[in-house]
């Protein structure tokens, strides 16, 4: 789950929403799940809860499992798996990033 952020684009793999892409809006970490734009699209009837409030039908992403995205890259612009290296900016200071496992450019 850590190897997806916030504002990645990926591509949905599985599922209705097969072959959909979008950036991810939120990261729900405890259940594995992301919340993406322009997919898994659900209505919500919504009641007006105080005067003068519009009700009506509410169409908002809903969450999505992880195991059923893949990330898309930014350079090749295929769906890839993430590889995580550790870059060493001076002696006492490491830093993770991410990489393309098909091109190998670095994603952070």
């Amino acid at each position: 789950m850590s190897k997806i952020k916030v504002n990645d684009e990926i591509v949905v793999i599985s599922g209705k929403n097969r072959g959909k892409q979008g950036k991810v809006i939120q990261k729900i970490p405890k259940e594995d799940r992301l919340v993406v734009g322009g997919v898994n699209i659900t209505k919500r009837h919504i009641r007006p809860t105080r005067k003068g409030q519009q009700s009506g039908i509410v169409e908002r992403e809903a969450p999505i499992h992880s195991s059923n995205v893949m990330l898309v890259c930014p350079r090749c612009g295929k769906k890839t798996r993430i590889g995580m290296t550790i870059s060493k900016q001076s002696l006492t200071e490491e830093k993770k990033l991410r990489f393309c496992k098909k091109c190998g450019e670095t994603i952070d």
